[in-house]
């Protein structure tokens, strides 16, 4: 009998005993495995290898626009940029601005500004005492750790749908006025590899706010990183929120990051006239201008957008193999368990598995004992608090093939331990 919940204590006993066994021997393997975070493999990395001898002679380093990217100047970025990323983010270039290698960066200054200076005409949000802010979960720990950084700031978790966040608490939470924004990852969702359905995004366009400063921190990080020749489709949350009289809900941001060198790509938010005078006051004192020459050796590499789209193929032709590999392991060692359930995702970084309730910490401090480096458990809800202890964040992306097989053998096996070990305490 494989579902462990219907086995009898004996079976189960035996069971385990079976798999503390098969587990001590990898333990004496002395493996040292990573799957923690969503970092691109070494070969991808070699893809984009070929951009940084693009730029040879000071002829190369002027912009269209005649000037030299090599001084200083441009405060929202070079032209040609600003016309990529708002292929990208879906909106004119009129709306971009170009930052530096970091999009969490961008966030980050974001909240600082609207901490410190205010936005929709009302007052910084650190005047104005304790506010709240929604997070969707399981969500982006790093997106946890920016409005946790700011004590004032309380995080309201908000529980994840197969089409996104709850919006029946979405909007019934911004009846609050002490609400102001809310975190999202609307395609390929971190960790869920959930994309927002067409009703969830026109809900969010349509949302009334009782506080004027609310807004939607849209980080479309994965808005080109397919997985399939089917890919998730998104609806254009920018165009909503314009038929809806809310161009300034939206905050909007990706990078290149996962496309080309995740510490030396180029950052962009998308945003309304009013955001956008509001974000350039403070960026005019923090910086001249950010790296231009990184934004023109981008241009000339990918020459269009057209030429992004083609060199994702590549991407995803190292890591469909590996996320293939990741569900069919799933499936073939939990499928029939009853203690685990998973999404399959059609692009992103990540694989959301949810082992039984009060187990994922007991899961990853396994996987660690047997060398497998793995998202801490409750990484994925904010203040690092799953209420169910069951949600783990697996990343496929760094590990070559041979390597992600054996991990994966192992996370099923500590998954199968641990769950056993929790139905023989019932």
């Amino acid at each position: 009998m494989s579902d462990y919940q219907s086995m009898d204590k004996n079976a189960l006993e035996s069971e385990l005993k079976n798999l503390k066994a098969e587990y001590e021997d990898y333990k004496a393997q002395g493996l040292k495995l990573n799957m923690a975070r969503g970092v691109p493999s070494t070969a991808q990395l070699e893809l984009s290898l070929p951009m940084l001898d693009i730029l040879k002679s000071g002829s190369d380093c002027l912009s269209v626009s005649g000037a030299d990217c090599r001084n200083y100047g441009i405060l929202d970025g070079i032209d040609e940029a600003k016309e990529l990323f708002a292929q990208m983010l879906g909106v004119k270039p009129e709306n971009v601005f170009i930052g530096g290698n970091s999009s969490l960066n961008m966030m980050f200054d974001t909240i600082a500004c609207f901490s410190e200076n205010g936005i929709g005409g009302e007052d910084p949000w650190l005047l104005q005492g304790k506010i709240k802010f929604l997070c969707p979960a399981p969500g982006y720990d790093r997106h946890f750790g920016v409005t946790g950084f700011f004590k004032n700031i309380e995080m309201i978790t908000i529980p994840m749908t197969e089409n996104g966040p709850d919006m029946d608490m979405v909007e019934k939470y911004v009846e609050d006025p002490t609400v102001k924004g809310i975190w999202c990852v609307p395609k390929y969702s971190n960790p869920d590899g959930i994309t927002y359905s067409d009703e969830t995004v026109k809900r969010f366009a349509a949302l009334k706010p009782a506080a004027k400063d609310f807004r939607i921190m849209w980080d479309n990080a994965y808005c080109i990183h397919d997985l399939t020749d089917t890919p998730d489709t998104l609806l254009n949350l920018y165009d909503e929120c314009l038929k809806n009289g809310n161009e300034d809900l939206p905050i909007m941001f990706c990078s290149t990051s996962k496309i080309t060198f995740p510490g030396s790509g180029v950052a962009a938010l998308a945003a309304s006239k009013n955001n956008l005078d509001v974000l350039k006051s403070r960026y005019k004192f923090q910086t001249i201008g950010y790296d231009k020459l990184n934004m023109l050796r981008h241009i000339r590499f990918f020459n269009n957008y057209e030429g992004v789209v083609a060199h994702m193929q590549k991407h995803k032709a190292i890591l469909a193999p590996k996320f293939e590999l990741v569900i069919n392991k799933l499936t073939e060692e939990l499928g029939d368990k009853n203690i685990a359930s998973w999404h399959k995702p059609n692009g992103g970084y990540f694989v959301s598995v949810n082992v039984l309730n009060g187990c994922a910490k007991k899961v990853v401090a396994l996987c660690k004992e047997a060398g497998i480096n793995l998202t801490g458990a409750g990484a994925t809800y904010p203040y690092g608090i799953d209420p169910n202890d069951s949600n783990i964040r697996i990343a496929p992306s760094f590990p070559p093939l041979d390597e992600l097989a054996k991990a994966l053998d192992i996370f099923c096996l500590c998954t199968k331990i641990a769950a056993a070990e929790k139905l023989l305490d019932k």
